[in-house]
């Protein structure tokens, strides 16, 4: 731990690969610096291949940023850019972020005049002429968390593409996770539970602004990875915390079963059972693009939605799997409640 804490912003960057998103991450955020009224120090924590390591400690050069090596958790990285850091405020930014010019400016005048652990801004991905970029712009799942902040108000937790922090409360709940089931997604959760349960406030900042990277969102595989991920983080999150677990319907466990129950009543049946599958399927499908639509969209409306709810089923299949790597098959009928029991949910 660094005992010379002085006053400014001390912005860690956790990263593997993305070479070209975090030079642009890298210098959204020395321009952010210029405009800032304090000093700002950028830490960039690296365990990538020699390669993309090479670049990064050349970008690291250019923008003025310390270049760490680090380990592979997100959580560990980011820990460990803390220990390192010289500053009392903590920004945390992921590498395929791009702050905007004013950010730092807005969050220390913001957080100076009040007595808020933390504050947090939305995070807006970039638009992408991919028609999978269309289909998934209205999905919360995938961009619910991080455009919440847009909303102002307090916030029980924030993701860490665009969080800042006193350093103080920080350690003071112990930082970061730096083991779970996943290697990165959940651990901003769970710190933001663990903040809030020791009384401490995260504030939303509606006009303190990063733009996400497109390329995590405009392709069916970019997707699935992060949807899936999503799913096998929630599971983890309702072992860690079981007040947060509540009964849920998940259509792949569904579906699984009906499949099961089809298959063994196929030889009395002469294979007629098997019909069940894809109608349970297609049932399971129907309902959540129900959801997904918006009426007067017409048949395009129709398709993404149903394109919508298609994908969106890689965050069950993440949460299936997980049961199953936790060891937890009762997490195969439950989920994560992402707000405390008894609050309103937005």
């Amino acid at each position: 731990m660094n005992d010379a804490v002085s006053p400014g912003v001390s912005a860690v960057i956790p990263v593997r690969g993305r070479v070209a998103a975090t030079e642009r991450t890298l210098a959204a955020l020395r321009a952010a610096a210029d405009r800032c009224p304090e000093p700002v120090e950028i830490l960039l924590v690296d365990d990538s291949g020699r390669a993309d390591t090479d670049r990064h400690r050349a970008h690291c050069e250019r923008h003025g940023a310390r270049y760490l090596r680090g380990p592979r958790h997100v959580g560990a990285k980011r820990n460990l850019g803390v220990r390192r850091a010289s500053h009392d405020l903590l920004l945390f930014i992921d590498s395929d972020c791009r702050a905007s010019p004013d950010l730092l400016e807005r969050y220390v005048a913001a957080i100076r005049s009040s007595d808020a652990a933390g504050l947090a801004g939305p995070t807006s991905v970039e638009a992408s002429p991919t028609a999978v970029h269309r289909v998934m712009r209205h999905s919360a799942l995938l961009h619910g968390d991080l455009e919440r902040p847009a909303t102002g108000g307090a916030l029980e937790w924030a993701t860490t593409s665009n969080l800042l922090l006193r350093r103080a409360v920080f350690e003071a709940v112990g930082g970061f996770v730096e083991e779970s089931l996943t290697v990165v997604s959940g651990e901003d959760v769970d710190l933001g539970i663990r903040l809030s349960a020791h009384g401490f406030r995260i504030l939303a900042e509606p006009e303190a602004e990063v733009v996400h990277d497109r390329l995590s969102s405009d392709s069916v595989r970019a997707v699935w990875r992060r949807l899936y991920g999503y799913g096998r983080s929630e599971q983890w999150l309702t072992v860690v915390h079981p007040d947060r677990r509540e009964p849920r319907w998940n259509p792949v466990v569904a579906v699984g079963g009906a499949a099961v129950a089809a298959l063994a009543a196929a030889p009395a049946t002469r294979g007629r059972s098997l019909a069940l599958v894809p109608a349970a399927a297609a049932l399971a499908l129907g309902l959540r693009a129900g959801a997904r639509h918006s009426p007067g969209r017409g048949v395009r409306g129709v398709a993404d939605a149903f394109a919508c709810a298609a994908l969106e089923s890689a965050f069950d299949v993440g949460a299936a799997v997980a049961a199953f790597q936790l060891r937890r098959p009762g997490l195969l009928f439950s989920g994560f409640r992402p707000t405390p029991r008894g609050a309103h949910d937005a």
